[in-house]
């Protein structure tokens, strides 16, 4: 498959989702997930502002850490995205996968997010 073909399913699959989370009035945990890093922040759905956001670049998560790539590494981001919110007052959100299919590194974050505290 060519690459220009996997980026246009992509950009699909992130629409479609995007659609779906919409109507929603709480805040969106969304993730994006790169060859080499993960990234997860929560947004405002109303004002489009981002309010808090971590990745495996992130000064505190990156502490320890074997590899930026794997699922130990989605697991910390995971847990510390839910700690964050929590000191934002945030327990509820609604988890956007940006049109990455929930298996891996997707998959392992929202659990860990899940066992920290946030509910979704």
């Amino acid at each position: 498959m060519k690459v220009s073909r996997r980026k246009a399913l992509l950009e699909r699959r992130k629409l479609r989702v995007r659609k779906q989370l919409r109507t929603s009035e709480r805040p969106q945990l969304t993730v994006y997930r790169s060859s080499k890093h993960i990234y997860a922040q929560i947004t405002d759905p109303i004002t489009g502002k981002t309010l808090t956001g971590v990745s495996t670049r992130s000064p505190g998560v990156r502490e320890g850490l074997e590899s930026t790539k794997d699922v130990d590494a989605a697991k910390k981001v995971g847990t510390a995205i839910a700690k964050l919110a929590q000191e934002r007052e945030i327990r509820e959100v609604s988890f956007n996968r940006n049109g990455f299919v929930y298996t891996g590194r997707v998959k392992a974050l929202a659990d860990a997010a899940r066992e920290a505290g946030l509910s979704f």
